[in-house]
């Protein structure tokens, strides 16, 4: 068994992330996850927002991997549980692959909380617990897979700026056609008289 941890600040308050989080795959940086379905999503009596979802994805492992695990095919699926608390401002993820599960488990677990000092910014703490089981070289093959998480969380990290980036536009281009929206009538008012 092999965990692995990481810790990051974004410089958005933590409704920014949040809804980046929610809205991350597609996007350029992950391209490895190819499919997002919501499988149940509920608000209960305080507010929380429980959404169930699987991921498709596609794991890039080294062919030596591939080969050791005697499986060419690396289509996973990866089922997620969140709570969005937006009282307590906190979200919570936490997931585990339902593929290959006799030979392999990623359980993974990320908490967005904003920042304790600053609450313009937003800590992300991520765990992995890796687990290979039933096959040699298991302890090298969690370190090899440790190594592709952590890689996967900086494009992660970069995906969620990338989203955020998105989502600004978004929001700047609904307030511009707002704007434009508003000034045609009055516009128009005006070369009337």
């Amino acid at each position: 068994m092999k965990i692995w941890t990481s810790e990051h600040i974004f410089n958005h308050p933590w409704e920014t992330v949040t809804k980046a989080a929610m809205q991350k795959y597609p996007n350029p940086m992950n391209p490895s996850v190819f499919g997002v379905d919501v499988l149940d999503r509920t608000v209960d009596k305080r507010g929380r927002l429980y959404s169930k979802r699987l991921l498709s994805t596609e794991w890039g492992l080294p062919s030596i991997v591939k080969s050791i695990i005697g499986n060419t095919r690396t289509y996973t699926y990866i089922q997620e549980h969140s709570v969005v608390d937006p009282k307590e401002k906190t979200f919570e993820l936490q997931s585990t692959n339902i593929t290959f599960t006799n030979m392999v488990s990623v359980d993974e677990r990320l908490t967005y909380k904003p920042h304790p000092e600053n609450p313009e910014k937003t800590i992300l703490t991520q765990e992995a617990i890796i687990s290979v089981k039933g096959v040699s070289l298991s302890s090298y093959l969690e370190g090899v897979m440790a190594s592709t998480i952590s890689a996967n969380a900086g494009k992660g990290r970069e995906a969620m700026e990338w989203v955020i980036r998105r989502l600004n536009a978004e929001i700047e281009e609904l307030a511009a056609t707002a704007r434009g929206t508003i000034r045609t009538p009055m516009a128009a008012a005006v070369t009337e008289k």
